[in-house]
């Protein structure tokens, strides 16, 4: 027994909570299922873990280059705040959970498991759920069972003198969350890539879909009903010197040089010198200059990372669907689908979404609110650049501004309420992100003030709505998994019976 639980904890620690060799085991238990010979395996695999880690350095080098300017303008400001970022959230969880509720950290990772077995059973039996997605980022649900383990204590206190309850109650909400999030992300991911098989599984699923149905609705051709001509991004052609923001890595150093530049400029040398960002000896107008190039260097490595393992994993996760998961997609990082798409986009989605946080953290401090945020890289670039994408492809330029522009002004004032309300935010952080800003403070308080039937009604909820989206086209929602040219086949045959 004690072998068959050391095999357990290594597998939990080093493959579940890895987002790297989560998709590489996927990918080998996908290909060994379809019967690949075992070097085709083994080399699929290893595309696979090495394409999430080139994702993975794309993704950190953002982050450890652009984060400690925004911590930056805390500092340079004597900003007493909550940083809205997963890693400060994660910590924040640490640092006070047992200290407010009497409970270690650790149940939080015990909620994970238990969620993901959730998820897996809420796919494995698809044709009664209609959920399609396995969330596969463990990094990702390792922050957000952090998050959800003190919401659910906060508003279910009862449940504190119950472990086996609040576990249960806990992982049913969670595991709920991951499969029917994931799954409303899979119709604007298989648009937005041609069919590439994947779903996003991270922080802003119900922003993603959310974006989908605003772009169309409001700036776009509300799913063909009107005759609209939408200028995507990529589409407008620009005159003289403005045609280099054609240019996707051109746009992007341009961008970001002007944007961080005075965002740098602002802070001042003496700040990053005393960080060890920078020597007192070096060019600050360089140095600036050189951070902000690396935005469009990492932007480069992510999309690689996109390219080299997507197609392993998409390829293999076919053996897991026709075997053990039928009609189901791996849902990805939403790095992911930055290799799809306009990339200009990404640029544009991201400054508009920082753009809208900027101005709600001034509102907030003109209007002298007890919780002050601090907006963090990860929420400010993935949700917004994301959102961006996607309503770019269904609104164009509009869409692309407008949308994470108003979900930038969301994820800051979401947070302020919701960090500010269960105590989070008296430890520095919060998770911060779209969906941890809007669905999440809605469960809570629903929660909080009917406790038990609150539980229940965010769970029918939650169910319901991929019965919902079945039904509005019950013979195309397994089809776009299952194969995308025939549901293409299938949605022009609907448009010439309309």
């Amino acid at each position: 027994m004690s072998i068959l639980f050391g095999i357990w904890s290594f597998f939990a620690t080093y493959v579940l909570q890895k987002a790297p060799y989560m998709v590489g085991f996927l990918t080998l238990l996908g290909y060994c299922l379809m019967g690949k010979k075992w070097y085709d395996t083994l080399a699929g695999t290893l595309k696979a873990i090495i394409g999430m880690l080139i994702l993975n350095a794309g993704s950190g080098g953002l982050v450890s280059t652009f984060r400690p300017i925004l911590t930056g303008l805390k500092d340079r400001f004597n900003l007493t705040a909550c940083v809205i970022d997963p890693y400060y959230g994660q910590n924040a969880v640490t640092a006070g959970v047992e200290e407010v509720f009497g409970k270690g950290f650790s149940q939080a990772m015990t909620l994970l498991l238990i969620a993901f077995i959730v998820n897996i059973l809420l796919v494995r039996f698809n044709r009664i759920t209609k959920c399609r997605t396995l969330f596969t980022t463990g990094h990702v649900q390792v922050q957000q069972a952090a998050t959800a383990y003190w919401l659910i204590m906060f508003a279910l206190p009862q449940l504190l003198n119950n472990n086996v309850a609040m576990m249960v109650v806990m992982a049913v909400i969670l595991g709920a969350y991951w499969a029917v999030g994931s799954n409303l992300t899979v119709k604007p991911m298989q648009e937005l890539s041609e069919g590439a098989g994947f779903a996003i599984a991270h922080q802003q699923m119900f922003g993603i879909r959310l974006s989908y149905f605003l772009a169309d609705k409001i700036f776009g051709t509300n799913g063909g009903k009107r005759k609209k001509e939408i200028n995507k991004v990529g589409e407008i052609e620009l005159p003289g010197f403005f045609s280099i923001f054609n240019e996707n890595m051109v746009c992007t150093a341009i961008l970001m040089t002007v944007f961080f530049g005075i965002i740098m400029a602002i802070i001042g040398k003496p700040y990053f010198v005393e960080a060890g960002a920078t020597k007192e000896t070096e060019n600050f107008v360089f140095y600036c200059f050189n951070t902000s190039l690396n935005f469009a260097v990492y932007l480069a490595i992510l999309q690689l990372g996109v390219r080299t393992f997507v197609t392993e994993l998409t390829a293999s996760f076919q053996g897991i669907a026709d075997k053990l998961l039928p009609s189901s997609i791996p849902g990805v990082d939403c790095a992911v689908c930055f290799g799809f798409g306009d990339a200009n986009a990404v640029t544009f989605g991201f400054l508009a979404g920082l753009t809208g946080q900027i101005l709600a953290i001034i509102l907030l401090i003109v209007m002298h609110s007890p919780t002050i945020i601090i907006c963090g890289f990860v929420p400010v670039f993935f949700d917004n650049a994301t959102m961006g994408l996607v309503a770019n492809e269904k609104g164009g330029l509009k869409a692309c501004l407008a949308i994470p522009f108003v979900a930038g002004l969301v994820e800051v004032f979401g947070a302020a309420f919701i960090a500010g309300w269960v105590g989070m935010a008296n430890y520095g952080g919060y998770l911060g992100m779209f969906d941890w800003d809007t669905v999440w403070p809605l469960f809570t308080v629903v929660m909080r003030y009917l406790g038990y039937a609150g539980v229940a009604i965010v769970v029918v909820v939650l169910l319901a709505i991929p019965q919902i989206e079945y039904r509005m086209d019950p013979e195309g929602y397994f089809l776009i998994t299952e194969d995308y040219d025939a549901y293409l086949e299938h949605l022009e045959a609907k448009k010439a019976k309309a």
